[in-house]
């Protein structure tokens, strides 16, 4: 992993355990956006910090700027598979 500067985008104050505000510059965002059937989108990084910040926020946004690896294999699906029945083989055997 690498440890290039982040491309922050907004940030925010946590309300309560199951709320947060926050504001996203749609400027910087938009060189980031992707179209995906007819929409525009653009991956995030919500980050909750511990203690607010001199601002008083405690929510940072930044890009999500992670890419696959070129010619990188699919994971595999490590669900187990079911076991085959037992089939009986017929022999044409002259007993």
């Amino acid at each position: 992993m690498d440890n290039k500067p982040k491309t922050k985008l907004g940030n925010g104050k946590k309300r309560s355990e199951s709320w947060i505000t926050a504001s996203l510059c749609l400027s910087d965002a938009e060189a980031h956006t992707y179209t995906y059937n007819g929409k525009k989108y653009v991956n995030l990084n919500i980050n909750i910090y511990d203690k607010p910040n001199e601002y008083g926020k405690d929510v940072a946004i930044s890009l999500n700027d992670y890419k696959k690896e070129e010619g990188a294999k699919p994971q595999a699906n490590k669900m187990p598979t079911a076991p085959v029945p037992y089939q009986a083989e017929e022999y044409d055997l002259p007993f």
